[in-house]
């Protein structure tokens, strides 16, 4: 998926040769110096790779670090003693007012990291947290708790990322979000990092390496998924991200490898990389470790891989965290779409899934069950369809009875997403109509893209169809899109790719298939606004970064609107 030319566009790349408005960008800078620079331990000794936290509750949120306890207690060694770390949670900087302490006893076997569940905490309070380890002590982190249940906060606040490559180049967007003071948590969609060894996947057309891969090889051992978190872990502006706010985070794909489904995945050869489910398994437990996340509702090593899960932000929001990669079927055969999109009927078949069974259950609860005016779905790929050529659902059927070729929705375009797995999109969609639920907020990443969408009843006949809710996709933090895979200029060639995609797709409001950076998805009682920031060049550690687009719903109306001017 990454050798020059003439070379075979990966999924991405494909999606991006397919065709949208023109965004009009006006250059807002985001001011401020990298956040808590001051507070950066210097070249601290034991405590390397920073601290976090994350998945919030009104009573308790997990906290983490990784301690060094000797020269040869390197990530992934397996080397060096088990050591005592203690922690504390206080209500102020200064620690004068400590509500929590403990100490955690790690080791080699679970990679010296630190992570546990800290409770006794009061919903909706900022708390400040660090960590002692012989005589030093990290830097001081800051986490907030969810709302009470039965709360109704004014607004709630995220910053939203996807698809972070160290090879790729700086972590800009992560400085970005650590410079404001306004976020109540960060929400990631996946690819909080790659498997990729030097050379692959890296900066632009050439994939040239901004920064290279440690191991200097693609990740399949346990010790290589290891060293591979471990040294995302040193870049500062993600450990700044990481201090100053808890993070709400699902996987994707890359935390295995590209395009993994339940038995196996597209970057894995079994001849020469060994069985695919004990790689998983390996991924898996160096992702327990080291992410602030609870694996099956705990903070505890070991006790299941479960990552879907609900959090509750009082009466104004509970998301639900997706993981559309560990239970899904095989993809059909990716064909390019252009000049004429493929027929790939396989992509309604209903005995294939995206979700599993057991979690397709569980997200229909999610939705329908739940008081919450906000109904946010963590999204790790896109649900809204996107294709060519949609038929109206009312003569599918009889087409269908004559040349059984057409997908239920139309020609898909990149059949990794919800496009590939169309019963299970039209069993979410059709649930949501059978029980009326109002405000369904899918929040996306995977497509180093930034998208606003309605999510229509059906596609062939939209808008008069109606929508069942809208999603809001958030661009990547570095991942090559459009502009990077044919080396052309910002806002040039991808206008016409854009304006091809939108003639085809109704339902979609924005598209910029050209910009990095992050997203602002801030919640009221009245609407539910996405902010697109984008950064200047990803190999520069210093770029620019500024507002580039918004886009709301309102309550109640399941579609999307443009806004002018970004939250404040």
């Amino acid at each position: 998926m990454s050798t020059p030319p003439p070379r075979a566009l990966d999924r991405r790349a494909v999606l991006a040769t397919g065709t949208a408005g023109t965004a009009g960008a006006v250059a807002v800078a985001v001011s401020g110096t990298r956040a808590a620079e001051a507070a950066r331990p210097d070249r601290p000794r034991y405590f390397r790779h920073g601290i976090a936290s994350g998945d919030p509750l009104p009573d308790r949120v997990v906290i983490w670090t990784r301690v060094t306890p000797t020269a040869s207690s390197t990530p992934g060694s397996g080397k060096g003693p088990r050591v005592e770390v203690t922690w504390e949670v206080a209500r102020d900087r200064g620690f004068t007012s400590i509500v929590n302490r403990g100490t955690f006893v790690t080791g080699p076997s679970r990679d010296h990291t630190v992570k546990l569940d800290v409770d006794g905490l009061r919903p909706a309070t900022w708390y400040h947290y660090r960590f002692t380890y012989r005589g030093e002590r990290s830097r001081v982190g800051r986490m907030r708790t969810a709302p009470a249940e039965n709360a109704s906060p004014g607004n709630l606040r995220f910053g939203v990322v996807s698809c972070a490559n160290w090879q790729a180049g700086w972590f800009s967007a992560y400085r970005g979000l650590a410079e404001r003071d306004d976020l109540h948590a960060v929400l990631h969609l996946g690819d909080y990092l790659y498997e990729y060894g030097p050379g692959k996947y890296g900066y632009g057309f050439n994939d040239r390496d901004i920064r290279t891969h440690d191991p200097r090889r693609e990740m399949v051992s346990l010790e290589d998924y290891r060293r591979r978190h471990a040294q995302y872990k040193t870049d500062p502006d993600l450990q700044d991200a990481h201090a100053k706010f808890p993070w709400i985070i699902t996987w994707d794909d890359h935390e295995v490898t590209n395009d993994q489904w339940a038995r196996g995945a597209e970057n894995h050869q079994p001849g020469r990389e060994g069985d695919y489910l004990r790689r998983r398994a390996r991924a898996h437990r160096a992702y327990d470790e080291w992410m602030p996340v609870r694996m099956n509702a705990t903070a505890e090593l070991g006790d299941g891989t479960r990552l879907y899960r609900r959090l509750r932000f009082g009466k104004l929001a509970e998301f639900s965290m997706l993981d559309l990669r560990t239970y899904r079927s095989m993809n059909v055969e990716t064909l390019a779409p252009t000049p004429v999109p493929a027929i790939q009927a396989e992509v309604s078949d209903p005995d294939r899934t995206i979700t599993g069974k057991a979690q397709m259950r569980w997200l229909k609860r999610s939705l329908s069950e739940t008081d919450a005016l906000w109904k946010v779905v963590g999204n790790p790929v896109m649900i809204a369809p996107i294709t060519f050529v949609q038929v109206p659902g009312d003569l599918l059927g009889p087409i269908n009875d004559v040349t059984g070729l057409l997908p239920s929705d139309g020609f898909p375009y990149n059949v990794d997403q919800w496009d590939g797995f169309t019963a299970d999109r039209r069993e979410i969609v059709q649930h949501i109509r059978d029980h009326q639920v109002q405000n369904a907020l899918f929040v996306t990443g995977d497509i180093h893209s930034g998208w606003a969408s309605d999510l229509p009843f059906d596609v062939g006949s939209y808008p008069l169809s109606g929508s069942a809710g809208v999603e809001f996709v958030c661009s990547s933090v570095t991942s090559n899109n459009l502009k990077d895979l044919i080396a052309a200029p910002r806002r040039t060639a991808s206008l016409a790719v854009e304006a091809v995609i939108r003639l085809n797709n109704r339902h979609l409001k924005y598209l910029n298939f050209d910009d990095h950076g992050f997203s602002v998805l801030d919640l009221t009682a009245k609407r539910a606004q996405m902010d697109w920031y984008v950064i200047g060049d990803r190999a520069d550690k210093n770029t620019s970064i500024r507002w580039s687009a918004s886009y709301a719903t309102k309550v109640g109306t399941n579609t999307v609107t443009q806004v002018s001017k970004p939250v404040r």
